[in-house]
């Protein structure tokens, strides 16, 4: 860099816009805050000109922040900041970006970034520009903030600029608030680049709302917005949490067609759709031909065969992956400990659990779930008890529902009491707590402690989350819940559902009425089971197709245990295969068996 260097000579004599252009070469070519810092000693060395100065300490805080995203860099662009007498708003926007950026914890971030927002704020001057309001919306995280920020740039006139409307966009998809980033996204007048429909289909994939996301993502082709690998991301993981196979394959396919580049991070989203759609060989292809994996491939691999109730591959796998040296981490361990757990593999669980320690790996809440799971499953109650109340972080609701489903057939009532007290506690509006206290009371016949429940939701205002199974029939999902006369094929469903019920009561099966909890006689209670959303799904899919078209349902709750063994029949009585994907792992039914054994 010797030859760049500007000269005492130079800086006295070359005019002060000559001077700031060799000042701007000479920070360019630095590669790095090595660099930046040599270039810093030069500056003051040479006695700059006090403007030229603190216009040379600009431009290093500019590059230091597009530099490295270091606590390292944060720091040094602080100090460059302070020594700018009167820093513009390029200079507050410069530190904002290095600050957001930094090394250091997310929230430590977010935080330091709109301390500097205010601080330029109660300045006064400069005000802030587009570019200001872009880099605090991109650190911001919470909702609240972010519609502070939208009221500041409507104040301030900034509202109408892409780059702020692309921030807003990106907040409120990033926080689930699809219809506010909805809102955004249609007022953008121009600029709706591939980040702001990559952002838009990302929002409505995490709310599992596959129908917007592939209809804007068919949208975004139909104005000649080609997508990248992160669109296509998102478009895998609607697919993926709404169970849709074939539109999987679909956009598996448009990859492959359009020679869009399948990273790291694709491949695993391909894995993650394919065992979650139910297609688990597939999701081993995807992961077999992968030329370099990484933890979340793994993890996601491992994950998956054990949703499928494959302990045995999901556990030597994990033997591989450590005969290979990749590091596990806390998700490696969901899938490892649940695979233990749907198989009752309880001593491999406690080695498994003492492994994750060995290896240092601070365990999750949902690591600690999976451990309660297992013990729970296999009739632990006591040890499961002891493990929950000597946890060194407090349980949540799905451990303490975990030990209240476990402690239904025992007398524990000191657990149940516990529990119930717990879960109220920790979550007063969630209807799961009344209904499963309301199953344990309903089993025992217990009908007024069930009303009692009931009138405990009324009074608090809960109300039941209703459960709903989902069917994809020609790339469009078809959703049922309990009792469902909406659907426009209703009619025919009902009479599918009849001949369901004939085969059913031939092949000896007697209804397992303890699952409705209404006080009502036997005959009300059979026909409230005969049409379980599960029920009216799997029904419709022997209504629309033919053997042997593979029947897949998604369900958001526990697979009704009454369902279950129904499902078993029609899968003998049709010949059918059916999978059906709920709330916890897979099952899948040829021949009258599941594949969960009944250990579910």
């Amino acid at each position: 860099m010797q030859h760049q260097l500007l000269r005492p000579h130079d800086a006295a004599s070359l005019p002060r816009h000559l001077l700031e252009a060799r000042v701007v070469s000479l920070v360019r070519r630095c590669p790095g805050l090595r660099a930046l810092r040599g270039a810093h000693a030069h500056f003051l060395r040479l006695r700059l000109p006090r403007l030229t100065y603190a216009f040379a300490l600009s431009k290093l805080l500019a590059s230091c922040a597009a530099a490295s995203a270091t606590t390292v860099a944060s720091s040094y662009a602080r100090a460059l900041f302070d020594q700018i007498p009167e820093p513009t708003a390029f200079c507050y926007n410069s530190l904002i970006r290095a600050v957001s950026g930094s090394g250091s914890s997310s929230n430590s971030g977010t935080t330091d970034t709109f301390l500097l927002y205010r601080r330029m704020l109660h300045a006064g001057s400069p005000a802030p520009n587009s570019f200001t309001l872009a880099f605090v919306l991109k650190a911001c995280t919470a909702l609240g903030e972010g519609q502070q920020l939208h009221a500041q740039a409507f104040g301030h006139g900034l509202e109408p600029s892409p780059y702020v409307q692309t921030g807003l966009l990106n907040l409120y998809a990033r926080c689930e608030e699809v219809a506010l980033a909805r809102n955004v996204f249609d007022g953008m007048v121009e600029d709706k680049n591939l980040v702001a429909w990559s952002s838009m289909i990302g929002g409505y994939s995490r709310m599992g709302m596959v129908n917007e996301a592939l209809g804007l993502f068919r949208d975004m082709q139909a104005v000649g917005v080609n997508p990248d690998e992160v669109t296509m991301v998102s478009v895998i993981s609607a697919c993926a949490k709404a169970g849709a196979l074939d539109l999987g394959k679909w956009v598996h396919a448009f990859i492959d067609r359009k020679g869009i580049t399948v990273d790291l991070e694709l491949s695993t989203a391909l894995i993650d759709m394919y065992a979650k759609c139910g297609l688990i060989e597939r999701a081993k292809s995807v992961f077999d031909s992968m030329v370099e994996r990484d933890t979340k491939a793994w993890s996601a691999m491992i994950v998956g065969l054990a949703m499928h109730g494959l302990a045995e591959d999901a556990l030597g796998l994990f033997s591989r992956m450590l005969q290979l040296k990749v590091r596990p981490n806390n998700v490696t361990f969901v899938g490892v400990l649940s695979a233990c757990a749907h198989s009752g593999l309880v001593d491999d669980g406690r080695r498994y659990w003492c492994t994750m320690q060995e290896l240092g790996i601070e365990a999750s809440m949902e690591n600690y779930g999976c451990m309660v799971d297992l013990l729970c499953r296999s009739g632990l109650l006591d040890e499961a008890f002891s493990f929950v109340t000597g946890m060194p972080i407090s349980p949540n609701s799905v451990i303490w529902r975990n030990l209240l489903v476990a402690s239904k057939s025992s007398n524990r009532i000191d657990i149940v009491e516990l529990a119930s007290r717990r879960l109220f506690e920790l979550e007063p509006q969630n209807p799961e707590n009344y209904v499963l206290l309301s199953n344990l009371y309903a089993l025992n016949s217990q009908w007024d402690r069930v009303r009692y429940m009931r009138k405990k939701m009324k009074d608090n205002n809960v109300t039941v989350v209703a459960g709903c199974s989902s069917i994809e029939i020609n790339g469009y999902l078809h959703k049922f819940v309990v009792s469902d006369g909406s659907h426009p094929e209703i009619k025919k469903i009902r009479l599918v559902l009849r001949e369901i019920a004939d085969r059913v009561l031939c092949a000896g099966h007697k209804p397992w009425t303890a699952a409705v909890l209404h006080d009502v006689v036997e005959e009300e209670k059979e026909v409230a089971l005969c049409e379980h959303s599960e029920r009216l799904a799997i029904a419709y899919g022997l209504l629309k197709t033919k053997a042997p078209h593979v029947i897949r349902v998604v369900k958001n709750l526990r697979f009704c245990p009454d369902c279950h063994e129904v499902t078993k029949i029609i899968s003998k009585s049709y010949g059918r295969e059916i999978i059906v994907r709920d709330r916890v792992r897979f099952h899948r039914f040829i021949g009258g068996s599941c594949s969960c054994n009944d250990f579910w």
